[in-house]
């Protein structure tokens, strides 16, 4: 995939994860762009905001989307590395790649995806991971639950 075009898609993750981190969330966006480059779902972390454990940025882009007939040649975007969940997301319904803005404060399964197919695209963004450890320096128990830390 080509760099210039992963980091136009990534302001889209990185403008939802601030909406989340605005609403008092937790600061993780995605959004899943088409085989044609058509956006057509986005959404950030919203666990705390719904008091739903399930609602992942991921989780939220996919369900922003709608159906579609098929997800093969998709990209699903993220402003952090999937965690077990989301990857999981991404490999059930053949999301064919996945844009990481940063994997450095949370290396979930973007390699397991890779693996098994999946395109990874790893940015290593400096917004993204800033964000996120100042996130998780200013809030460590709500990360902590997040990714499922004891």
């Amino acid at each position: 995939m080509d760099q210039a075009q992963a980091r136009a898609w990534l302001t889209t993750a990185v403008d939802e994860a601030r909406q989340g981190l605005a609403e008092g969330g937790i600061p993780i966006g995605a959004a899943l762009y088409g085989a044609d480059g058509v956006l057509l779902g986005r959404g950030h972390n919203r666990r705390v905001q719904d008091g739903d454990p399930s609602l992942h940025a991921e989780t939220s882009a996919f369900r922003d989307a709608g159906r579609q007939r098929t997800y093969r040649g998709t990209t699903m975007v993220t402003t952090l590395s999937p965690c077990w969940y989301c990857s999981g997301l991404v490999r059930q319904f053949g999301i064919s790649r996945v844009v990481v803005g940063e994997a450095r404060t949370f290396h979930g399964g973007h390699d397991w995806l890779a693996e098994h197919g999946v395109e990874i695209v790893v940015l290593d963004d400096p917004a993204c991971a800033a964000m996120m450890e100042d996130f998780i320096a200013a809030r460590p128990e709500l990360w902590h639950e997040d990714i499922g830390a004891d």
